[in-house]
């Protein structure tokens, strides 16, 4: 399901456009009227926005949150009866930023925390269904969402310079990331857990760092986070 594609070997494809309710509302009843239930439900659409958060456009700002997160919990809720009737899976794509937030990515962060804030709710509201949920925070990997960022530099000057330096750094990172394939082998592996836990991180560098995290003091990951993508050369 998504806003461009078509059939292929096994596949068919479902047009809609996650920050539409009525688009999505209108693909879930095709697959209602079509199937008895879903087994496996991924959340994978998502956008990213960067600049100071001070000086984000509003409609920009929104959008980030529309798609990433209120898209998300829609296809939830539009898919949960069918969910039920199969005791499926939902698997929700986070990011590594969700617990380790990024500067001058201050939108695309929240959304993401969003996103396991909500899966770990949603996963002990629906235990009792037989519905497993869980959130995967893959840390870079190498696509094309990152020439797609909607990027803005307002503000640049009063910040020296620094937006620009922390997005090159973030962009650089991305395009040197894992594979868009290696994600998906570790995703498909997950889905074909008997038990899944509530979060799961991909990539032996970020598994690293998010372990860390959960030891150190608060102030020193954010520390840690700012040395990294402050974008402060000096």
């Amino acid at each position: 399901m998504s806003r461009h594609g078509e059939d292929s070997a096994g596949i068919i494809h479902i047009t809609a456009d996650v920050s539409d309710q009525m688009s999505l509302k209108s693909a879930f009843e095709k697959i209602s009227s079509e199937e008895r239930g879903i087994d496996l439900l991924i959340n994978n659409a998502g956008i990213g926005i960067s600049g100071s958060a001070e000086n984000t456009e509003y409609t920009d700002a929104m959008k980030q949150i529309k798609v990433n997160f209120i898209g998300m919990y829609l296809c939830c809720s539009f898919a949960m009866p069918l969910l039920r009737n199969n005791k499926g899976r939902i698997i929700n794509l986070s990011s590594v930023a969700a617990v380790l937030p990024i500067p001058f990515q201050s939108f695309y962060s929240a959304s993401k925390g969003a996103i396991n804030a909500f899966s770990l709710a949603l996963r002990n509201e629906v235990r009792d269904f037989g519905i497993s949920v869980c959130a995967v925070m893959p840390g870079d990997v190498c696509t094309g969402f990152t020439d797609a960022r909607i990027k803005s530099s307002k503000g640049n000057e009063v910040y020296e310079s620094r937006i620009g330096r922390s997005v090159s750094v973030m962009e650089h990172d991305e395009k040197n990331g894992m594979s868009a394939e290696y994600a998906a082998r570790k995703i498909f592996d997950i889905s074909q857990k008997r038990n899944v836990a509530p979060l799961y991180t991909i990539g032996n560098k970020y598994k690293l760092l998010v372990f860390i995290s959960r030891f150190l003091p608060v102030s020193a990951i954010n520390r840690i986070v700012y040395s990294l993508y402050s974008g402060n050369s000096k």
